[in-house]
């Protein structure tokens, strides 16, 4: 898969804030932490499940939501082991209840309200923003949570609105520390002149600049990895890839590795995109939670290359370390069979060599039939139990519970956030901690775009262009006049209708759509998932694909 590697992120320690600056105001008197085994008995004291169903309410001393403060970091607060992966399960939560629709006759914040109220909570804190709004001015905490576009939980619809109060705490929290957008940027125009004055972009990739070559992403609700695996019998399909499942039977990653393992080294027009701002002397760094590898088929410099969440490129044994190139395990990955360490599977040939000529030094006499067969049988019976004890091949994908290599963080933290003009994250939901993380990392003057098929709600960018990657990144070369050659880019090119997508609470909407004008002529791109699935020949598919016609 182009896959961004797994829907939550892997537990890791957290990316050091360095000179990361939260209001004075944001001191928070929760205290008197109670733990709880997982995270997912966390969502249930927050009053959250992952249907955002009934259950139970919080507490009356508050320690839950004690407990949800620190995961969504105090500022004087160490953050727990798995403080990634709880903070991703807790945004996911929270992300399905994040509306701009509650419905008829229901008391919400004017657009002028939400203003206000976003620029108060950030500069008085959680606990003096509740004081001053709910005790003083005596808005509901209902009202209240509309202004940050947030619906109330099932299991609190019809009772007491002080029954909000917990929850109004953790999305406060969580909201405080959302990223503002930059005045008088809010237009294509505006990104279109961003790309052509930077000198130090960094890009954010994920699994959405890989889908036209018909990789699958992770999480699309029908077609996504994770909808496809339902039937494994694990209790959440992201198992698949935590590396205490794979220890304990690495069968169940081999039985779905063919679904995500690239089968070639094409890449596609965003790839070519971003290899463009390389040529152009632009690109700073990108970072991909892609693990096709499919960066450097397109040029992209290793030294321009984080793959933060590894990659097909290379295999190691889980016993010794011996690492391969990738594709020596591709056969084994592609027929979903366990490949076994070939440096392993030699020393114990080797020790079991040894073995029985030291054996036969010491043998007396015995009967030549009778040897023959054992030594025929032991030979099928050894062959076999030293396939078992060699160590099982691993591609260098991070699994959860493995930690992201040393250079995201060294990278980030000593190079780039001193250095970075531009930021464009383009295919990825970044609902995968740390990297999501690189976001609210970033110094706050630098813009931030945002090129995806769907809209993201719990982090904020200046812009975003919703659409195709390929054919939101065809059209910004358009207008740059830069010249983006590939060869699933049609001659000519179709017209592109952008649009701004209105915002009845948001004065400055700064979301765009992008679609084709006229889509019973010509596509922009021509997919290699709708030519593989074609009945034409090789010349005839490429000729669609230079003319665009499909």
């Amino acid at each position: 898969m182009s896959a961004s590697a797994p829907h939550s992120g892997p537990r890791l320690p957290p990316i050091a804030m360095v000179d990361a600056e939260i209001s004075d105001g944001a001191d928070s008197d929760l205290s008197d932490i109670e733990g709880y085994e997982s995270e997912h008995e966390l969502l249930q004291a927050m009053g959250l499940s992952r249907d955002c169903s009934v259950a139970p309410p919080f507490s009356d001393d508050g320690s839950q939501v004690a407990a949800i403060g620190e995961i969504l970091g105090d500022i004087d607060g160490e953050a727990s082991e798995d403080h990634w992966e709880t903070d991703s399960l807790l945004e996911d939560s929270l992300d399905e209840l994040r509306t701009e629709d509650f419905g008829e006759g229901a008391d919400v914040c004017t657009p002028d309200e939400v203003k206000e109220l976003r620029a108060l909570l950030k500069r008085l804190g959680v606990v003096k923003f509740i004081h001053e709004v709910i005790n003083e001015r005596g808005m509901t905490r209902r009202k209240c949570l509309t202004a940050f576009k947030f619906k109330e939980p099932n299991w609190t619809i019809g009772t007491e609105d002080s029954n909000l109060t917990q929850f109004l705490q953790v999305v406060l929290r969580s909201e405080i520390n959302r990223r503002t957008r930059i005045p008088g940027i809010n237009s294509v125009e505006h990104v279109v002149k961003l790309l052509l004055e930077a000198e130090n972009i960094i890009v954010l990739t994920g699994a959405g600049i890989s889908t036209s070559l018909g990789i699958p992403d992770f999480r699309s609700k029908d077609k996504g990895l994770y909808a496809r695996l339902t039937d494994l019998g694990l209790n959440d399909p992201q198992e698949v890839f935590d590396i205490d499942v794979f220890t304990d039977d690495p069968t169940i990653f081999y039985s779905i590795a063919k679904d995500i393992l690239p089968d070639s080294k094409r890449f596609s027009p965003t790839h070519a995109f971003i290899k463009l701002l390389q040529t152009k002397n632009k690109l700073l760094t990108q970072y991909t939670q892609n693990i096709d590898n499919l960066e450097i088929s397109a040029g992209i410099k290793p030294e321009k290359l984080i793959q933060c969440h590894g990659s097909f490129a290379t295999a190691s044994c889980v016993k010794c370390k011996y690492k391969v190139p990738g594709e020596t395990i591709y056969p084994e990955l592609k027929r979903c069979m366990v490949a076994r360490c070939e440096r392993c599977l030699g020393e114990l040939a080797a020790n079991n060599v040894t073995g029985k000529k030291r054996k036969r030094r010491r043998s007396k006499s015995s009967d030549q039939s009778k040897k023959k067969r054992y030594s025929e049988d032991s030979s099928a019976e050894e062959e076999e139990m030293n396939f078992r004890e060699a160590g099982i091949m691993k591609p260098d994908i991070t699994f959860f519970g493995e930690q992201l290599p040393d250079t995201f963080h060294s990278r980030l933290v000593g190079h780039d956030k001193a250095k970075v003009d531009l930021l464009v994250c383009i295919g990825s939901s970044l609902k995968v901690a740390p990297v999501s993380e690189i976001i609210g990392f970033l110094p706050p003057t630098v813009p931030q775009i945002y090129i995806s098929r769907e809209k993201v709600n719990h982090l904020e960018f200046d812009v975003e262009l919703l659409g195709s990657c390929d054919e939101v990144v065809v059209e910004l070369c358009r207008r740059a006049s830069w010249d983006l050659k590939h060869e699933m880019i049609p001659k000519p090119r179709p017209e592109m209708k952008v649009d701004r997508i209105i915002d009845e609470n948001d004065k400055d909407a700064n979301r765009f759509s992008f679609t084709i004008k006229d889509n019973n002529k010509k596509k922009s791109v021509v997919t290699t998932e709708e030519l593989a699935n074609s009945t034409m020949n090789g010349d005839e598919k490429l000729k669609r694909v230079t003319n665009g016609v499909a």
